[in-house]
């Protein structure tokens, strides 16, 4: 029953040094013809970070969100984002653009989703050292909740993996659903907890307010957002809502049960629906 899930784990362990000298091979290559090469790696999420406090720490300060500067509890949801989101639409047609290059070699297909996730990292532990210089120049100091900030980059890695794994499956079979997908991503970024507080949605519908919060709340990178913000700003610990909780690794295990099982049918036959 469990076939499919263990090989593909498996070849992840297997062939981890293989996915980080491709990851890095890739980075390499898409800023070898640039004059400042990899640097852009640490200028890009350097200068969107800028924009963000320009806008909203200078010009636009909005209010505090339960006593924290608003633009410090904006870029503590989008630095996550930044790297959430081109991962989700790469890793997912992943497979559709290297699958005629890796036929031609000896390694399993289903590595490449993994290869985009870790290429990007690179570029996400450089937003997670500039989210830890705006938290010292807040005068945000340690606490012991901090501590479940690994916990919850173990859930975004765990999901971005399962989640992908299935998604490129189903981007070469049905190219439609990449377009679908890039819009279903922008979508998020506004009905996910980055830009807005949705309590707010509970102080402006009395009634339906907690209704609609949490079906907002189905969203899997809710989970992982408001995870990001508790472990850095010390709102609670991720084992208080055990449901939630549970809710998450039930959908991230669905993504990846279904993912491994999809893709070990269909990926012999990659290569007919190109």
């Amino acid at each position: 029953m469990l076939k499919s899930l263990r090989q593909v784990i498996k070849e992840q362990f297997e062939y981890r040094d293989l996915i980080y000298r491709m990851a890095t091979f890739e980075n390499k290559g898409m800023y070898q013809i640039h004059y400042l090469g990899s640097l852009w790696q640490f200028l890009n999420p350097a200068i969107q970070v800028a924009i963000y406090w320009f806008v909203f720490g200078t010009i636009r300060g909005g209010a505090p969100v339960d006593g924290t500067p608003f633009f410090l509890w904006l870029i503590i949801g989008l630095i996550p984002w930044f790297f959430i989101s081109p991962s989700i639409i790469q890793a997912s047609n992943s497979i559709y653009q290297k699958v005629g290059l890796v036929s031609k070699m000896n390694f399993p297909v289903s590595l490449l989703p993994t290869i985009r996730i870790i290429g990007n990292s690179i570029q996400f532990l450089v937003m997670l050292v500039i989210l830890l210089v705006i938290c010292i120049f807040y005068g945000l100091e340690p606490t012991i909740y901090n501590l479940q900030f690994i916990y919850y980059l173990f859930c975004l890695y765990a999901f971005l993996f399962a989640f992908s794994l299935l998604s490129s499956t189903i981007a070469t079979l049905i190219r439609d659903y990449q377009m679908a997908l890039q819009s279903l991503m922008r979508m998020l970024l506004y009905v996910s907890p980055i830009l807005w507080n949705t309590s707010l949605i509970t102080e402006s519908f009395t009634k339906y307010g907690p209704l609609i919060e949490n079906i907002l709340k189905l969203n899997p990178l809710f989970y992982i957002i408001e995870g990001f913000r508790d472990s850095i700003l010390g709102g609670g610990w991720f084992f208080e809502d055990l449901i939630y909780m549970g809710y998450f690794w039930t959908l991230t295990f669905a993504f990846l049960y279904f993912g491994a099982k999809v893709h070990m049918k269909f990926r012999k036959n990659f290569m007919e629906y190109m």
